[in-house]
C-alpha cells in the first residue's frame, strides 16, 4: 500500500512540483488570453483558486454520497455555484474587473484545473487535504500567471499595475500584447521548468487528458471485474 504523502507535500505539490499550468498543461487557454495585463492575470487567479478550494471542499465533504454515474454533473454544478458567486461579487464590487475579464469567468466551471482535481484528488481524500490540494494549486496557477503578466505587460506595454516602467522614448514590443506573445513567453517558462528539472535530477512525470482518461476506464474495469468476481 503505498504511503499517504504528508499535509505539507499535498499543499505544496501544485505551487512546483506539480503546477497546473507549467508542469501539467492545464488551464492554458485563460493563463494565455488574459495574462497581458497584470490586474487581469490576478484577479482570474484569485477567482479560480476561489472556486477550486471552495469546490473541492464541498466535492470531498459529499464525495460519500455523489452516486459514481452522475458524479461529473454534480461536480460541475457544484462549481458552477462557485463560479455565480464570484461573478456576481466581481460585477457589484469590481466591475472594470469583471468586464476585463468576460467570457473567460465564466469558463472557469469547464476548467481543466478544476475538473482535474475533483475527478483526481476530491473525490478521493479528506476535506482537509482537498482544502491544501486546492489551495497549493490556486497558489501555482496565481504565481504563474502574475510571472507570465509581468512579462507581457512589461515588454508589451511598459507599464506594471499601471505604473511605468520603461519610459516612452523606448518602442515597445506590441507583439506581447497578442496571442504570438503569450505562446513565447509560454513556452520560454515551460522551457525554464524543463531546464529545472534536469538541473535538479528530478523528472516530472506529466500526464496529458488522454492518460487521466485511461486511467480511469482501468480502474473503472477492475472494480467491474472485482464485483464480478464476488
Amino acid at each position: 500500500m503505498a504511503e499517504k504523502p504528508s499535509k505539507w507535500k499535498v499543499f505544496t505539490a501544485g505551487i512546483i512540483r506539480e503546477n497546473p499550468v507549467l508542469r501539467l498543461v492545464l488551464g492554458c487557454c485563460s493563463a494565455l488570453a488574459v495574462t497581458t495585463t497584470v490586474s487581469g492575470a490576478v484577479g482570474m487567479g484569485l477567482s479560480m483558486t476561489f472556486v477550486l478550494v471552495c469546490s473541492n471542499i464541498v466535492i470531498s465533504a459529499l464525495r460519500k454520497v455523489i452516486p459514481g454515474k452522475v458524479h461529473l454533473p454534480c461536480y460541475i454544478v457544484i462549481i458552477a455555484t462557485f463560479v455565480t458567486v464570484v461573478q456576481m461579487v466581481l460585477q457589484a464590487f469590481v466591475p472594470d474587473l469583471y468586464k476585463s475579464l468576460g467570457v473567460f469567468l465564466a469558463l472557469i466551471v469547464v476548467n481543466c484545473i478544476i475538473l482535474g482535481r475533483a475527478e483526481m484528488f476530491a473525490c478521493k481524500n479528506t476535506v482537509v487535504d482537498s482544502a491544501l490540494d486546492g489551495l497549493g494549486m490556486g497558489i501555482g496557477y496565481i504565481l504563474t500567471m502574475t510571472l507570465m503578466s509581468s512579462i507581457r505587460e512589461i515588454i508589451g506595454s511598459g507599464s506594471w499595475l499601471g505604473i511605468t516602467i520603461i519610459p516612452e522614448s523606448v518602442d515597445r514590443m506590441t507583439i506581447m500584447n497578442s496571442a504570438p506573445g503569450g505562446f513565447f513567453v509560454f513556452g520560454c517558462l515551460m522551457a525554464g521548468c524543463v531546464w529545472l528539472e534536469r538541473k535538479l535530477n528530478k523528472p516530472i512525470e506529466r500526464k496529458t487528458c488522454g492518460d487521466v482518461m485511461l486511467e480511469q476506464i482501468d480502474a473503472a474495469k477492475t472494480e467491474q471485474k472485482g464485483g464480478a468476481e464476488e
